[in-house]
């Protein structure tokens, strides 16, 4: 049995076709990107997702679709995070794709969308011997953070702390190359969500060195960054990142303007105005962690997804 799930996030819309693999684990059979950027204007005061948004994220939906449909899924499921989430007209989005397609969106909470992402990462055959670690997911609108213990979520929040968003919240121009005060800013606003000692939404308590999976489209690109240097793959490109390596590729991209950013090999032209502030998130999350290395991942939010629909004992609608 094939499913689909489309995940509506705010930088990105994927889709993944999957099934159960002959051992058990999530097989891959069909994987596409559009680059919607739904979450434009998650910064403001009251985030409202923009017409021109709305258009894009409509109309990448119908494409991803049409593309699941050619596989005859027994169910496709679409999800919608933090832009969606957030937004005040994130309800009328999703009732817009309902009169479309036919299909409910499932504008996942906080909690859920860490939850999820931590049963999809459940299914990371590379990961199996992994016991104590942190698992870091940034997307555009939120960061998903998750603590195991002995392959055990014992932690799970989601804080407002996508690329787009605090692009938005402390980037003056993001055209420009990335200036110390807004790279402080970025710092200041990560400290700030993981403040409050006792009563913090998340607490690092691991002990260090931390180990940390990562997943999500930073790290990705990161590796690809890296690859496409080595002329490589990214699949054949180390899926681990040492901290120095994202301290020195911050400092290399922060400091060219947009177009510059843009011609390099590797990063998606459409990532390029946010990919510095995702870079300096991360990096000060490691920092709070006592990271020194990140573990890259694609199992994330849509495997969690799959992993829920392929379950045994669950039959098709």
């Amino acid at each position: 049995m094939r499913v689909a799930v489309i995940d509506i996030g705010s930088n990105t819309i994927k889709l993944l076709v999957a099934a159960r693999s002959a051992g058990g684990g999530i097989e891959t059979v069909h994987f596409a990107v559009e680059e919607a950027r739904i979450g434009r204007g998650l910064g403001g005061t009251l985030p409202t997702l923009a017409p021109d948004s709305i258009e894009h994220g409509r109309a990448a939906v119908a494409r991803l679709l049409a593309v699941a449909q050619t596989f005859a899924p027994a169910q496709t499921v679409i999800v919608a995070t933090s832009a969606v989430r957030d937004a005040a007209n994130g309800r009328d989005f999703a009732d817009r794709i309902l009169r479309e397609t036919g299909l409910t969106v499932r504008i996942l909470t906080g909690q859920q969308e860490a939850d999820t992402i931590g049963r999809g990462l459940g299914a990371d055959p590379a990961l199996v011997g992994a016991q104590d670690f942190y698992l870091f997911d940034l997307g555009g609108g939120s960061l998903e953070c998750l603590e195991f213990r002995a392959r055990r979520a014992v932690q799970s929040v989601s804080v407002p702390l996508g690329c787009v968003r605090l692009t938005e919240r402390c980037v003056t121009d993001p055209s420009a190359p990335l200036a110390a005060a807004a790279r402080a800013a970025i710092a200041a606003a990560v400290r700030e969500a993981f403040s409050g000692g006792e009563q913090a939404p998340f607490r690092f308590a691991l002990p260090a060195p931390a180990t940390a999976v990562a997943t999500g489209g930073t790290v990705t690109t990161v590796r690809a960054m890296f690859a496409a240097v080595h002329g490589q793959p990214l699949e054949r490109n180390d899926t681990t990142v040492a901290l120095a390596e994202l301290e020195q590729l911050l400092a290399h991209t922060a400091a060219l303007p947009l177009a510059a950013r843009r011609a390099l090999p590797g990063l998606p032209a459409a990532r390029a105005d946010v990919f510095p502030t995702a870079l300096a998130t991360i990096i000060e999350v490691a920092k709070l962690a006592r990271v020194e290395r990140l573990t890259h991942s694609f199992y994330n939010l849509r495997y969690g997804i799959a992993d829920e629909l392929l379950a045994p004992g669950r039959s098709a609608p």
